[in-house]
């Protein structure tokens, strides 16, 4: 039992390596063939756990592997638009001015019951609203909503705007997270100073973010 346990332990946190070597795009979104990889490494590295016979190494090599012929996939298909159609396919219009092109989705077994459920989870109720629809290659629908559809906008109004930038994070549950720091223009002195006037004690905090304009969000850890 013991044995299995550690087999299984070390298995899990070399996928979690994998994975993470493999990149975040084939974690969120896959295409046909890194899911095709994906299936292939789960087998695979569910046999040692099931067998404690079987070396564990050679599932390891067995998905060194099937990862490295991904990566180097991957790279071609980076400098080949025929690779990458050929792997990836190509994403289609099924949508043109409320319009349903029949054609293009014939061509990628596309249901009409697909197509309506997609635009329901965009809350999209009325083909007719919509200007594109393009099925992407990972499955998704992208949708343009026609122009008298769509919200208003800043510059649709003539307003000026500013942007805030991106919330930094300088403490997360008691941390000071001093790699945020140069997104935001901040430094060890400025931090220092901010904790002295707004009397913080980074120890007692869950949460500090600010924006570029000074915008601070400050969240204090419940007192027991």
């Amino acid at each position: 039992m013991l044995i299995t346990i550690v087999r299984t332990v070390i298995l899990y946190f070399f996928l979690i390596f994998v994975m993470r070597l493999m990149g975040k795009r084939q974690i969120g979104q896959l295409q046909p063939g890194e899911l095709v990889i994906t299936i292939l490494i789960s087998e695979i590295a569910a046999i040692p756990m099931q067998d404690n016979e079987i070396p564990m190494l050679n599932s390891i090599v067995s998905v060194l592997i099937l990862v490295g012929l991904e990566i180097i996939v991957s790279l071609i298909a980076m400098k080949s638009i025929h690779v990458r159609s050929l792997l990836q396919g190509n994403s289609l219009v099924v949508i043109r001015d409320g319009k349903l092109d029949q054609k293009q989705m014939k061509r990628i077994r596309y249901t009409v019951d697909d197509l309506l459920e997609s635009l329901r989870q965009k809350n999209i109720f009325d083909i007719g609203d919509v200007q594109y629809a393009i099925a992407e290659t990972d499955g998704s629908l992208s949708v343009l909503l026609k122009p008298e559809k769509r919200g208003v906008t800043i510059e649709d109004m003539e307003l000026e705007s500013s942007s805030e930038g991106l919330q930094c994070v300088l403490i997360s549950d008691g941390r000071v997270i001093h790699s945020e720091f140069e997104y935001c223009g901040m430094t060890d002195e400025k931090f220092s100073r901010l904790c002295k006037e707004k009397s913080i004690d980074p120890k007692k905090i869950m949460l500090l973010t600010i924006d570029a304009k000074g915008n601070m969000n400050i969240i204090r850890k419940k007192t027991k």
